[in-house]
């Protein structure tokens, strides 16, 4: 992002009007603002909530509340109003004007080009702001270095072949930008899967994308979500389908990440999503082999063939620990069967891997063969179907309501054919329902 470079001494000629353009032979002062053509964004200082600090940062045009989308300086704000923001050897520097020291705060310290004088920086009407050279070529984007809001045309995920990772960190508090301790991002490991953490801990997962955008949040009929995942970049992003609604997501300074609507009639940000909206969501609470339905008086059961680590901790319904198993699988596939679960979110993948192409009976067979396999499941990246395999313990399954998948748990033979209520809905409506099958003896 913006990053430290020594003091300089500039020569300012400031902005005329607010534009949506900034050249080098202007400066944005404090007071001054960037509009973007269509007058839907503005860039500018600002102030947040109670603090005297100033900020760059760009927000909505015609929406009375201040609602910052992006802040240029989080760590390094300006302590009055003599910042200014100029093109200094084709790089945009955030300049602290205060006793006449002229000492540069930030830089977005791209390598010059030979048309490096002639940059520009353009506020765009999707609210990224774009720094060009004289030739059009693009420098530096704010896209690329997102803070706490998620908007529409920007990417979440990461770029394999800059290690440039665009993700989310929630503020410190309403008065303080600087980043806060919670992150959302995109966890490569096995199959991809976005985490929202607060530190290191993860407290929420997104099931891995298995259609378009991510699949808790992909209902939103208004959005047009992408996936791309090749040897460059894996990432999400969204287009709104109706220009009319302005709405954007936020992981706020609590640890919050939903989706909020602007209404015009009521004058307010309403939210229309959340992503933790229960104790099920929050990241394996039901630990190892637990399943979690929030529609049970106890939400945690454990699965077929495994039972409480610690049933004391258990009966106090401290499920933390997790279950174990009762018996030992067949690592030569001659006995082990499958336990067929429906509309579930289906575990923690980063120990799973992908086999394109190939059929769910082709998956079952493939499981088996593999001592470490636990489950599978109809995983389907380009229409031409696959499978998804699991290795180890398996964490984080929860009961849906709605959508969901069906994932197919390995059991030993000794527990096949008998019924089990985990899972079991109190809503008839939303009953799931279990399919056993034995596997063919080798």
């Amino acid at each position: 992002m913006f990053q430290y470079l020594c003091p300089a001494s500039l020569i300012f000629f400031p902005i005329c009007n607010s534009s949506d353009t900034l050249i080098p032979i202007q400066s944005l002062r404090d007071g001054d603002t960037l509009i973007s053509a269509d007058q839907i964004f503005v860039l500018g200082f600002f102030s947040p909530g109670n603090s005297k600090n100033r900020y760059v940062g760009i927000w909505y045009n015609k929406i009375p509340d201040l609602t910052i989308v992006w802040t240029a300086n989080r760590q390094n704000p300006v302590r009055n109003s003599s910042g200014t923001l100029t093109i200094n050897g084709g790089n945009l520097v955030l300049v602290d004007g205060g006793h006449n020291i002229n000492r540069t705060l930030r830089s977005t310290n791209v390598s010059s080009s030979t048309m490096g004088n002639y940059s520009s920086a353009t506020l765009t009407d999707s609210g990224n702001l774009v720094l060009t050279d004289g030739r059009g070529v693009i420098l530096w984007e704010r896209f690329d270095y997102p803070t706490n809001t998620f908007l529409p045309g920007m990417k979440l995920g990461l770029s394999l072949r800059t290690g440039l990772s665009w993700f989310l960190t929630s503020w410190k508090s309403v008065d303080d930008p600087a980043p806060g301790e919670f992150t959302l991002s995109l966890d490569p490991l096995g199959t991809p899967q976005y985490f929202l953490r607060m530190g290191t801990n993860p407290i929420w997962r997104s099931a891995p994308r298995n259609g378009q955008g991510l699949p808790t949040i992909n209902r939103a009929s208004v959005y047009s979500w992408s996936y791309v995942n090749n040897h460059d970049e894996i990432y999400v992003t969204y287009n709104g389908n109706n220009t009319i609604i302005t709405s954007r997501f936020v992981l706020d300074d609590s640890g919050s990440f939903g989706k909020l609507m602007w209404s015009n009639k009521n004058r307010r940000w309403d939210l229309m999503w959340l992503a933790a909206q229960d104790r099920c969501d929050q990241y394996a609470n039901c630990g190892a082999y637990g399943c979690c339905d929030f529609n049970r008086v106890a939400e945690c059961e454990c699965l077929r063939g495994v039972e409480p680590k610690t049933p004391s901790h258990w009966n106090l319904r401290d499920w933390s620990g997790g279950c174990v198993r009762k018996r030992s699988l067949d690592c030569h596939g001659k006995g082990d069967g499958f336990l067929r679960l429906g509309t579930v979110k289906v575990p923690d993948t980063t120990n799973s891997q992908v086999e394109p192409g190939l059929s769910l009976e082709a998956c079952k067979e493939q499981c088996l063969k593999n001592c470490s396999c636990t489950a599978y499941a109809s995983f389907n990246l380009s229409g031409d179907g696959g499978c998804l395999m699991w290795d180890g313990d398996l964490a984080d399954l929860r009961v849906l309501s709605d959508g969901g998948h069906d994932i197919y748990i390995r059991v030993a033979a000794s527990e096949l054919g008998k019924r089990h209520s985990c899972l079991f809905s109190n809503n008839i409506f939303q009953s799931l329902l279990f399919q056993f099958y034995v596997s063919s003896l080798v």
